[in-house]
C-alpha cells in the first residue's frame, strides 16, 4: 500500500479573481481565454485598472487545485512547490496544511515575492489569467522529495512548469524519478499557450510516454496539428499509454489503453470555469487510485468539474466533495 495516491510538482500561485467583462479585456488589449506571463510591474497596473472590482484570493496554481481536490476527495498527496518568506507564501503554507496535502514547504523558505495570478470572470464563464511566477519561476529539483515520489502511485506534472528551465528540469527529473521506482506518470497540458509556445519543453517532459495525459480539445488539436479531435486522440497516443481529453459541454473522451469512451456531460449552467481541468483531473486521479475504471473515473470527474463550474472559484468547499462520489 503506497503512503500517497498522488505527488505533485507545479507552480504555487496567491490567485486573485475578479468577475469583468469582455470590454475590459479589450480596452487593456488582453488575450481573452488563456494564461498569460507578466513580470510584476504588468502585474501591478492590472491590479490598478481593476480598482473598483471586489476580488477573492485562494491559493492557487494548476496542479495545487488537482492535489487539493485528491485530498478533499479522501486521498493522500503530496505537493512540491515554491514559495517565499512572505506574507503570500505563508498564506499558501497554511491553504495547503488545512486542505490536508503534504509537502516540502515546511522548511526554511527563501526571501522574495511569491507568485501571483490575477484570474479574470468574463459572463461567459470563461477565464482569462495574468501570471506574475515570483519565486515559484525557480521552482527545482531541490523542491523535489525522492521518497514520497517512490511512495506514491502516481506522478502529477504541471504543463506551465515548461516555461521555466529549471522547473522543467525539476519536471522531468520528477519523472525519472517516478519510472526507476515502477511510479505511474501523469502530465497536464495546462493551457493552450503552453502546446503553441513550448511545444518541444513539453515533449521533454514527457519523455518517452507518460501513463496518463490530461489535456482539453484545443490543446490535443494543436499537439496533434489537426482540426479533428478523432485524429488528435489517435496521435495522443503515441504521447500516452491513457489519456483524458475534456470537450467542454460534450462531456470529456478517455482512453484507458484498449478502449475509447465517451463521457457525456452533467448539464449546467457555467458562471466560471477557472480549476475546472483542474478538478476534473484530481477526480479523476482519485478515482484511478481508489479502484475506479477510466469510464468510472472519467464519470466523477465530468460531473464535479461541472459542480465547480456553477460558482466562482478555482475549487469546491471540502465537504462538497465527498457527496459526488
Amino acid at each position: 500500500m503506497k503512503k500517497y495516491d498522488v505527488y505533485a510538482i507545479g507552480n504555487a500561485l496567491v490567485d486573485m479573481e475578479f468577475a469583468i467583462d469582455d470590454a475590459f479585456l479589450a480596452s487593456l488589449n488582453i488575450d481573452k481565454g488563456v494564461m498569460t506571463l507578466v513580470d510584476e510591474a504588468q502585474q501591478q497596473r492590472l491590479y490598478e485598472a481593476l480598482a473598483g472590482h471586489t476580488g477573492k484570493m485562494a491559493s492557487g496554481g494548476s496542479a495545487a487545485n488537482t492535489i487539493i481536490a485528491v485530498s478533499h476527495f479522501g486521498g493522500n498527496s503530496f505537493y512540491s512547490c515554491k514559495v517565499a518568506n512572505d506574507p503570500a507564501g505563508d498564506f499558501y503554507v497554511q491553504d495547503l496544511v488545512k486542505a490536508g496535502v503534504d509537502t516540502n514547504l515546511h522548511r526554511e523558505r527563501d526571501a522574495g515575492t511569491s507568485g501571483r495570478c490575477i484570474v479574470m470572470i468574463t459572463p461567459d464563464a470563461e477565464r482569462t489569467m495574468h501570471t506574475f511566477l515570483g519565486i515559484s519561476e525557480k521552482v527545482s529539483e531541490l523542491e523535489l522529495h525522492a521518497d514520497a515520489i517512490a511512495a506514491s502511485q502516481y506522478v502529477y506534472l504541471e504543463g506551465y512548469l515548461v516555461t521555466s528551465p529549471s522547473a522543467r528540469a525539476a519536471a522531468v527529473k520528477a519523472r525519472q524519478i517516478a519510472e526507476s521506482q515502477g511510479v505511474k506518470t501523469a502530465l497536464t497540458f495546462s493551457d493552450p499557450n503552453m502546446v503553441k509556445f513550448f511545444r518541444d519543453g513539453l515533449q521533454e517532459m514527457a519523455g518517452n510516454g507518460v501513463d496518463l495525459l490530461f489535456c482539453n480539445r484545443q490543446e490535443a488539436l494543436f499537439w496533434a496539428e489537426t482540426a479533428s479531435i478523432e485524429e488528435a486522440a489517435e496521435r495522443l497516443k503515441t504521447t500516452a499509454k491513457t489519456f483524458a481529453i475534456t470537450l467542454g459541454s460534450e462531456g470529456a473522451l478517455v482512453f484507458d489503453g484498449q478502449d475509447t469512451h465517451l463521457v457525456p456531460a452533467t448539464p449546467v449552467k457555467a458562471v466560471d470555469t477557472n480549476g475546472a481541468g483542474d478538478m476534473f483531473a484530481g477526480a479523476f486521479l482519485y478515482g484511478l487510485t481508489h479502484g475506479y475504471s477510466y469510464a468510472q473515473a472519467g464519470a466523477l470527474a465530468t460531473k464535479a468539474a461541472a459542480r465547480l463550474v456553477t460558482q466562482f472559484g478555482p475549487r469546491l468547499k471540502p465537504e462538497e466533495h465527498k457527496p459526488l462520489l
